[in-house]
């Protein structure tokens, strides 16, 4: 193995190269499997998906497992063939997506991949099996040219990120010596862009609720009922408009008590770089509904959020129907940051919307399972600072550190288990169409992935 990075990545590339059509065919083959894990009729493809994973991994001369739980399965693998003087570092994916719809605005079917443009469309291109496959492919690739991996190395592939991770978050307590580890690489972020390369040292938060307003026992004739019965819409509408002031703040009582501001030093060692108009242009929107005091990065990435998600009340089909619904509901998430706990804030909006319910309706809280806190991690880290090493070697640019709003709920459990110190990496970029549409995934990127992850494995086996 060459001390010379420059020629290390090269060779890399080279061996990537040489495989490329292979190793594209297996990559079109996982994405082939519709691994919805939300969606109850797809248990069958979320095992077969998760036998072939199994397979390909024996492939690679890992032993594994398939963890079973109240969920999807889990897939655990490891090599350990470094030995026991070496450390060892687990890498967590998910194997699972997102559904499809509106299916009718994919360009090509979501589960045939297809190459347009030089990058690969297909549900999960990017999130996560773009990801996870890269670095199968590293790994692949580090055995073939080595006859053995850097450091040892444990896999944790979840079956269910995308739908609140309820296997490993029901075992993971008791999976503390399998899950032991040095060093946690949790692969399922991304960069500012291609040519700015980025570690994410923090995600925030989550915890998700249903609200439902009841009006009536059944829907009822706005002729007949309208002027004297409550709508549930109105009443929605009203509690909904309610949650946020003129100024972006959220107006549930305590909801911001336990957060606190970054301080100086912490601020400077972050990049909140932001383009106002590359983000209009890119996703038609206006970066305007945060909080006003905060820039959009910033209120996108350090301060919590109450968003609604969804929301439906009588009768939105073809044609009319005059009818005041028994019935509205919305469903709403709340992204948190460090020492808010995703409980204590349900119970606090909970109890807001029980207490501003208008006269006439009822209103029911759900909260629903699948949340988990914020998570912070350290800079100056070994596992950090040998991914930042990696990308600036790939990259050829300085790799920058910088905060993510979206919310990996399993990690504070992964770390717990692991005892590892944790790094938050990845390839995606914002223009991926993750969870919509046409998501896909640039095969210039999939290379640069396995390249980075094979050069954050090897910086990790360096002695210090």
């Amino acid at each position: 193995m060459t001390t010379d990075p420059q020629r290390a990545i090269q060779d890399l590339y080279e061996a990537y190269d040489r495989r490329e059509d292979r190793l594209l065919k297996d990559y079109f083959e996982l994405l082939r499997f519709p691994s919805i894990s939300s969606e109850p009729d797809r248990t069958s493809d979320m095992r077969a998906c998760a036998d072939w994973l199994a397979r390909y991994l024996k492939g690679l001369g890992f032993e594994v497992e398939l963890w079973e739980g109240p969920g999807h399965p889990a897939v655990f693998a490891r090599h350990l063939g470094a030995g026991p003087e070496a450390p060892t570092a687990i890498i967590y994916n998910h194997y699972d997506v997102q559904p499809v719809d509106p299916l009718e605005l994919w360009e090509s079917p979501p589960f045939e991949p297809t190459i347009r443009d030089h990058a690969v469309y297909a549900r999960g291109a990017s999130d996560n099996k773009g990801q996870l496959f890269y670095n199968l492919t590293a790994l692949r690739l580090l055995l073939e040219r080595n006859g053995r991996l850097p450091l040892n190395v444990k896999l944790c592939l979840d079956g269910q990120e995308e739908d609140g991770s309820q296997t490993l978050f029901n075992l993971l307590p008791g999976k503390q010596k399998e899950m032991a580890a040095d060093h946690l690489l949790v692969v399922d972020l991304g960069l500012g862009s291609p040519t700015f390369p980025a570690v994410t040292l923090g995600v925030r938060g989550i915890v998700t609720m249903r609200l439902t307003v009841t009006g009536s026992n059944g829907d009822l004739h706005s002729g007949t009922h309208g002027g004297m019965a409550v709508n549930p819409n109105h009443a929605l509408a009203e509690l909904l408009a309610g949650l946020r002031d003129a100024s972006g703040r959220v107006t549930v009582a305590g909801f911001y008590d336990e957060v606190e501001e970054l301080s100086d030093a912490e601020r400077q060692g972050l990049n909140f770089r932001f383009d106002a108009r590359r983000y209009q242009q890119t996703f038609g929107a206006e970066p305007l509904g945060g909080e006003k005091a905060y820039p959009p990065r910033e209120s996108a990435t350090i301060r919590p959020t109450l968003e609604i998600n969804g929301l439906a009340g009588g009768y939105a089909g073809t044609g009319f129907k005059t009818v005041i619904p028994a019935k509205a509901w919305a469903n709403l998430s709340c992204r948190l940051v460090p020492r808010q706990d995703p409980a204590t804030i349900a119970r606090r909006v909970k109890a807001h919307l029980e207490r501003h319910a208008p006269a006439g309706v009822r209103v029911e809280v759900q909260i629903l399972e699948g949340g988990g806190p914020a998570v912070r991690t350290r800079s100056d880290s070994r596992v950090v600072k040998a991914a930042a090493r990696a990308y600036e070697e790939v990259t050829g640019a300085p790799c920058h550190y910088m905060l993510e709003g979206g919310s990996i709920p399993i990690v504070p459990d992964l770390a717990r288990a692991t005892g590892a110190e944790v790094v938050m990496m990845g390839w995606g970029i914002g223009t991926d169409n993750v969870h919509a549409p046409n998501e896909h995934f640039h095969l210039d990127r999939l290379k640069k992935g396995c390249a980075t992850m094979a050069r954050t494995l090897e910086i990790l086996a360096e002695k210090e």
